[in-house]
């Protein structure tokens, strides 16, 4: 793990850069402009970009300047910052610390899907391998395994890499996600979970039962050896937004975190072809007692809510709910008024087609923003797999997003 001299040299400069950025004033307002948007405070609405597999796009391997694996992947991170503070212009506070993950292992749950795809960031299918439910024999709860030793040891080189530049901390992201159904997707095969609804219904309802016993006995281990960290802070949390939030952790924090300490994300984007009733029977009871151990939660993600929303609004503690582009925004902005927040995703082909239309662009925005007026919005561009190699996309889009918030 060791990062030669001059590689540290180039991770450096990069950091100071970082740093330098995170301590401007204007990152202090941002970081209390989520505070108050996290509580439901009336804001203007906050923009967030994130051109996720377009950042290959953004920063290129040619552009990077170190030699090593590590140096590198320490390299895209920073440049990725320094990208976010000074060209993106959305709403992402750049926070004044060097992050390092665990070093760990997933046993995983015993069967694995074979995936069939066409290389990185690309489409894919599957081969499911719970052919029957009388395999369920083979599944087994997930294990993790921290290799301390390797993990010591790449802290220790980041911090004398960034020593007097950017503090370092230990902070690992252990699950995106507490839904299940993206594990059962996998384990089972997407249409033969619909058909099982039907066919299988108490086989269904065995396995959901175990994927919910396996994920909460892995949640109660990572609380248990104080594997989990707080994201109350600039942590990416749902599928959109930031954590800042002063209702975390919860009464009785004593430094070591918690499950009700934070804020979790649970959806079903699997289970859309289904109704609401198979949904409220199939999914959400599982999900239910996984997400009361949260302090905070965040539902849904690219599936549309608004036919779900019955169900969906009987989550304990829920404050922000995703809406979809295919969600209805106006029946959503009824639903979720001023007691949520409202997690707008304009759709991703803005900045993937063939030629960027800002006035269509700005059209669809200010349309929704109008609809949405009396919410408590969030405005979050994700899901791109591509920005057709043009930065300027996304830099623009948040412009754009930017000019139309500011006239609410």
């Amino acid at each position: 793990m060791a990062i030669e001299q001059r590689d540290r040299l180039i991770l450096r400069d990069a950091a100071e850069q970082v740093a330098a950025l995170a301590a401007r004033e204007v990152e202090d307002d941002k970081r209390q402009l989520w505070f108050r948007h996290n509580a439901l405070e009336p804001t203007r609405p906050l923009i967030f970009c994130d051109p996720e597999n377009g950042w290959n796009e953004i920063i290129r391997g040619d552009d990077l300047k170190c030699s090593s694996a590590l140096a590198r992947s320490w390299e895209w991170s920073l440049r990725r910052e320094i990208f976010w503070g000074t060209r993106m212009g959305d709403d992402r506070v750049i926070e004044p610390w060097f992050t390092v993950g665990h070093v760990a292992s997933d046993s995983g749950w015993g069967l694995a899907e074979r995936r069939i795809d066409g290389g990185i960031g690309g489409a894919y299918t599957w081969e499911a391998p719970l052919k029957q439910y009388d395999q369920m024999n083979q599944l087994r709860f997930p294990e993790l395994t921290v290799d301390w030793n390797a993990t010591n040891s790449l802290l220790d080189e980041a911090s004398e890499c960034f020593s007097g530049v950017l503090p370092v901390r230990l902070k690992h992201t252990w699950f995106w996600t507490v839904g299940l159904t993206w594990q059962l997707a996998n384990l089972r095969g997407l249409e033969q979970i619909m058909l099982d609804m039907v066919d299988q219904p108490e086989n269904l309802h065995r396995l959901m039962a175990f994927l919910r016993d396996g994920t909460l006995a892995r949640l109660e281990y990572l609380e248990q050896n104080g594997l989990l960290s707080l994201n109350n802070d600039g942590s990416y949390v749902g599928s959109g937004g930031f954590g800042w939030s002063h209702a975390l952790p919860a009464a009785g924090f004593e430094g070591h975190a918690r499950l009700r300490d934070l804020w979790c994300l649970a959806e079903s984007q699997e289970t859309v072809g289904v109704s609401p009733a198979m949904f409220a029977e199939f999914v959400l009871p599982y999900q239910l007692p996984i997400i009361s151990r949260f302090g905070l939660t965040c539902y849904g993600c690219c599936e549309p809510l608004d036919k779900r929303w019955t169900h969906v609004k009987t989550i304990p503690n829920l404050r922000r709910v995703s809406v979809s582009p295919w969600s209805d925004r106006a029946v959503m902005a009824a639903n979720l008024q001023d007691k949520y927040i409202y997690s707008m995703k304009p759709n991703p082909a803005d900045l993937a087609m063939g030629s960027f239309d800002e006035d269509r662009i700005r059209r669809q925005l200010r349309e929704a923003l109008e609809i949405t007026r009396s919410c408590r919005v969030e405005v979050i561009m994700k899901d791109c797999n591509t920005i057709c190699n043009d930065p300027k996309r996304v830099t623009n889009w948040t412009r754009i997003a930017q000019e139309e918030a500011a006239r609410m």
